[in-house]
């Protein structure tokens, strides 16, 4: 439910979320103590927005107590070295994931030969290196425990990274599920410019296991949540969300996994310290020259129509 007047939306009592461009950053408060913690920090340009939003919730100043991560893509730690420098905060990700935060490993590359739309198509040019956060990051225990929040518990579900976490609040059944799967359709940039609501398998073009990737689906669909909160796309809630959860585990293979691509065959492989194999790339058309004029095409068409929408909306009176 959007907040009038406000950039970011409910989820769940006490845990907001908030777009930026493509991908969502959440706050979790804890009720008795009024401290919040911050889930991802989105891209480069999000640290700006993600302090406002902090100040409308908490009042200005406000800081989380700590910084937990569902994974390290490029577009869940942009701000993350700017947020924690600034609040002198600790960051948590799983033990798995840590190597692409401290420097020590690339993540397998992204696969633009999966297709499927102009976000697939332009996934040669998304950062796949390690940012290095080795004085500020810590693991996440052994128990499942989430640090900072009380109440809450993590499900290591890899298959779209290694150390992929998402979260979970066994009292409402709340689940932030970050790329695990996903509630639009990633591929498509207009999908995404609109969001429109679809409850999706894991980005295709960063998914590097994809048995893991359907395993994990499995594991958030045992949870049965109540309300569901991704890394991109609206949050979808109650049966019709939960049915949609249990027809994508169900039918995986046909509608998550794409018909070619790097990993469809044969998973990169990776541990404690990193990336350890990545097969061979496809052999498929050259698909530079066709992203990037699709990428021009697309974004002028992207613009346009928000032009419209704008328009449609200030003769309404909105």
């Amino acid at each position: 439910m959007e907040n009038s007047g406000k950039n970011y939306f409910n989820v769940a009592k006490h845990v907001w979320g908030m777009k930026d461009i493509f991908v969502n950053i959440y706050m979790i408060q804890n009720e008795d103590e009024k401290s919040w913690v911050l889930v991802d920090t989105g891209l480069k340009t999000s640290a700006r927005k993600i302090k406002r939003m902090a100040a409308s919730l908490f009042g200005e100043n406000s800081k989380p107590k700590c910084i937990v991560l569902t994974h390290g893509h490029f577009d869940h730690v942009g701000s993350l070295q700017n947020l924690a420098e600034e609040w002198d905060v600790p960051v948590y990700a799983h033990y798995l994931e840590l190597p692409y935060l401290t420097g020590r490993s690339s993540y397998p590359p992204p696969d633009p030969s999966v297709g499927g739309g102009l976000m697939a198509w332009m996934s040669f040019i998304y950062p796949s290196k390690p940012i290095n956060m080795q004085n500020k990051i810590y693991s996440l225990p052994e128990d499942d425990s989430v640090p900072c929040l009380k109440g809450w518990r993590y499900v290591h579900t890899p298959g779209h990274a290694p150390g992929h976490i998402s979260l979970f609040r066994d009292e409402d059944k709340t689940l932030i599920a970050g790329d695990a799967f996903v509630t639009t359709d990633q591929q498509s940039a207009i999908a995404v410019m609109f969001q429109t609501k679809k409850l999706q398998g894991p980005p295709t073009y960063f998914t590097y296991d994809w048995e893991a990737a359907n395993e994990s689906v499995k594991k958030l669909l045992v949870l049965s949540p109540e309300a569901v909160a991704t890394g991109h796309g609206r949050p979808m809630y109650g049966a019709e969300m939960r049915n949609e959860l249990h027809t994508l585990h169900a039918n995986f293979e046909k509608v998550a996994v794409p018909p070619h691509g790097r990993y469809v065959d044969e998973p990169a492989v990776a541990d404690a310290s990193g990336v350890l194999y990545v097969p061979p790339k496809q052999e498929t058309r050259n698909y530079v020259p066709w992203a990037v004029a699709g990428a021009v095409l697309g974004f002028a068409a992207i613009a346009l129509l928000r032009k419209q929408k704008n328009k449609s909306v200030l003769r309404l009176g909105f």
